[in-house]
């Protein structure tokens, strides 16, 4: 997982989309965070966003933004 701010996003755009088809990259804007997450363009939109089995056993959102700001509150302390 990649966190960077929007500043850096915006100064090298390319780099994060490509390094988003293999890893998680997430834009923090203050308090706010956004996720880039590639798919393959022949995918149907329908189809990649249906709920399947492995949406019922994911996680809680609220339990994802926890351990983001976690994460991210642990990198910058150090």
């Amino acid at each position: 997982m990649i966190v960077v701010s929007t500043q850096e996003f915006n100064a090298s755009q390319e780099k994060y989309f490509d390094l988003a088809l293999n890893d998680h990259v997430i834009i923090q804007r203050g308090k706010n965070l956004f996720i880039i997450q590639s798919f393959v363009s022949d995918d149907k939109p329908d189809e990649i966003f249906e709920p399947d089995d492995d949406f019922y056993k994911s996680i809680p959102l609220e339990e994802v933004r926890d351990k983001i700001v976690g994460y991210i509150r642990k990198k910058h302390a150090t």
